[in-house]
């Protein structure tokens, strides 16, 4: 009897033994529903924008809804063309007598369009050298104004694309006699008018110039320096980008 009770024994623990086994199992089972069903992403991203936008679009969206726009109904197409925008950019900062288009440059989706006004004898005068870019996709992606290409009045404080606070301390050079400076700072996109200051006295050569200017935020702003009274209103301006708040 004791050799049956062993051999019976034995069967049990043999059976709870295979059952253990079978509850431990750590084989992967399928893969969740998600993972097999969800296909990989074939969207491209658009390429990132490398410069501060400040007119006439306030961001990359902006300026898609433009082009969608402008493809169905061919809305506004001077945003195609960078001498009108640029002379756009102008009118919008107040820029008053800005008128022509006096020099154009363009390279790989960049473009320096001077603009400026006649001289007394009808010869045409350079204001500023206005710097674009195309923002978008495409081969209809707007052309947006970045900033200036400056010379002998300059705009470099703050530093592009720098984050400030008001007020907003801005300065540069200035060659030139009986100069008197006006510093404005204007929201992107729109050019509303956030702040300014004037009349700043300046003159000689390359001669340092600083003001400081009240400005509410937050989000992108233009910041633009302008002088003139000699012959026209505005003889030459400078702009900047910065970051408000």
């Amino acid at each position: 009897m004791a050799g049956v009770r062993r051999a019976l024994g034995a069967l049990v623990l043999g059976a709870v033994l295979a059952v253990a086994g079978c509850t431990g199992d750590r084989s992967p089972g399928p893969p969740p529903p998600s993972s097999a069903t969800t296909p990989p992403s074939t969207t491209t991203p658009a390429p990132a924008f490398r410069f501060q936008a400040l007119w006439p679009f306030a961001d990359a969206a902006e300026a898609a809804r433009w082009q969608t726009a402008y493809r169905d109904g061919g809305h506004q197409p001077w945003h195609l063309d960078p001498g009108e925008t640029a002379l756009g950019f102008a009118a919008a900062l107040g820029l008053t007598g800005i008128d022509r288009v006096t020099s154009t440059e363009t390279d790989d989706g960049e473009a320096w369009i001077g603009v400026g006004f006649a001289l007394p004898d009808g010869r045409p005068a350079t204001a500023a050298v206005v710097h674009l870019a195309r923002l978008g996709t495409g081969t209809d992606a707007p052309w947006e104004a970045v900033g200036t290409r400056d010379t002998d009045l300059t705009l470099d404080t703050p530093a592009y694309g720098a984050r400030v606070s008001a007020p907003v301390t801005v300065g540069g050079e200035v060659t030139g006699v009986d100069e008197s400076l006006r510093v404005q700072v204007r929201a992107a996109g729109t050019a509303a008018l956030l702040g300014e200051s004037c009349c700043l006295p300046a003159g000689g050569e390359r001669t340092r110039w600083t003001t400081a200017v009240g400005a509410s935020g937050p989000g992108t702003a233009t910041v633009v320096v302008s002088t003139g009274g000699h012959v026209a209103d505005v003889e030459r301006f400078a702009v900047t980008a910065v970051r408000l708040g």
